[in-house]
């Protein structure tokens, strides 16, 4: 029986032998799952080699189809002119998604190459913060003066087919000069009379964003009103751009994906294994180093209350149980706040708040968790007095940590730091020290009062 080929070999075979149309068509009825498995897989030389088969159209949606880091390398080691006929073809968000993840130099080389339309477009596009509508925004819309009719724009269309078969066309946006005035919808267009002119049918009372809005906000739009896309101004008026619900929504996805690599202590949020080694090797350790002292401080406080953990060995098998539930329970309350923080539901300033409604869950899950650990306890070793040194150290320590984990992210983004990076260190060192601390502390009591357990 003959062997099945990987995707990625079958992708060099093809190119050893300069099949170009049959590559093309097998990239082409390839999933975009497995075409970003087969561009991991090859080297860098038969990546470039891929590329420079390709047509540019096809070489950009190649482009589109795989991680905005791994696509912006490539083009970094690609000749600055092959690049910018890719680029060329690329939609307007693409082409600043993917300069402002290259170096400056090599990114202005390309844009240099660029035609002068789209370089002048992809210049003022990478000025934006990417988590802004004029960072997520496209350029690429129709629009049409006032003035124009119906006639004049049927016949545009008809006789520009090329031109406008890739922008997804919703709305016509009508304008005044650069300004915008409403949008047109296809179907008040195509029913309208041909001497009709636009500014008589035009839709005037429409929604629209600054260019400096930022992404919460786009969610909250989206979220709101069921629109396609959205109109994007500056502080004069002047249509800019469109930013578009799909976008809007790869960019909160992202934005999540980011938070969560970073609450695993990926610092910059974003790890691919075909990235370089050194690179991989400091964003995990500028955490984990961070993390040793942190853990060393919790573990100072064991050390002052060695003598109670001597005399009472059995505690030593409850310490790590009661810090990992607790710190559980505080990795739930983070992961909620992140989410309210992400979605515009709660505000940095609503401290109080949040820890009021912590409390009240903490409160409820921590004395079931110490009836259940306490429970083990007794049934272990027959001692009512473990039984509750262990039951009520989990017990306050978990409204410790869900008190800690819920409010820390709102204080952290307060103070315009990163929550999803510092939130997870802080509880850690935090829960670890009070169980430990609460644990010892009752025990020391027990054995100070009663002499055993």
């Amino acid at each position: 029986m003959e062997d099945v080929k990987r995707p990625w070999e079958k992708v060099v075979d093809l190119m050893e032998e300069n099949q170009t149309e049959p590559l093309q068509e097998y990239l082409k009825s390839m999933k975009t799952v497995d075409l970003v498995v087969t561009i991991s897989h090859l080297d860098r030389d038969d990546q470039l080699h891929l590329l420079s088969l390709l047509s540019p159209e096809d070489a950009a949606e190649v482009l589109e189809d795989i991680p905005e880091y791994q696509a912006a390398d490539i083009m970094e080691d690609m000749e600055a002119d092959k690049a910018a006929a890719i680029f060329n073809e690329l939609d307007s968000d693409n082409q600043a998604d993917l300069l402002t993840e290259m170096e400056d130099e090599e990114a202005e080389a390309i844009i240099a190459k660029m035609e002068p339309d789209e370089a002048e477009s992809a210049r003022k596009l990478i000025q934006y913060d990417e988590d802004t509508a004029g960072g997520i925004m496209v350029t690429e819309f129709m629009w049409f003066h006032e003035y124009r009719t119906v006639s004049f724009v049927v016949q545009q269309l008809r006789d520009n087919p090329e031109e406008y078969e890739d922008l997804n066309i919703r709305y016509i946006y009508v304008t005044s000069g650069e300004k915008l005035v409403g949008i047109l919808q296809m179907r008040d267009l195509l029913l309208a009379k041909p001497d009709t002119v636009l500014s008589e049918i035009v839709h005037r009372d429409i929604i629209s964003v600054k260019d400096s809005e930022k992404l919460n906000g786009l969610i909250d739009l989206f979220n709101e009103y069921d629109f396609y896309g959205i109109p994007v101004l500056d502080e004069t008026g002047i249509l800019l751009g469109v930013v578009q619900r799909r976008d809007v929504l790869e960019a909160k996805s992202e934005r999540e994906n980011i938070q969560l690599m970073e609450t695993q202590g990926i610092v910059g949020g974003e790890e691919l294994r075909t990235m370089p080694l050194l690179l991989r090797s400091r964003r995990r350790l500028s955490w984990l180093t961070v993390n040793i002292f942190l853990n060393v401080l919790a573990a100072s406080v064991i050390a002052f209350y060695q003598d109670t953990l001597s005399s009472l060995i059995a505690l030593a098998v409850f310490l790590p149980i009661i810090s990992d539930m607790s710190g559980c329970s505080g990795n739930q309350a983070v992961a909620v706040s992140l989410r309210e923080l992400s979605l515009g539901v709660v505000r940095p300033f609503e401290v109080a708040r949040v820890w009021f409604q912590e409390i009240s869950v903490g409160l409820l899950n921590g004395f079931v968790l110490g009836v259940l650990i306490g429970g083990v306890a007794f049934l272990w070793k027959g001692s009512m007095i473990l039984s509750v040194i262990v039951g009520g150290a989990l017990m306050f320590n978990t409204i410790v940590a869900v008190s800690i984990g819920g409010t820390i992210p709102l204080i952290l983004r307060k103070a315009g730091q990163d929550p999803a990076l510092a939130s997870g260190p802080i509880l850690t060192t935090i829960t670890d020290m009070f169980g430990f601390f609460l644990t010892l502390s009752f025990a020391s009591m027990a054995l100070s009062k009663f002499g055993g357990i």
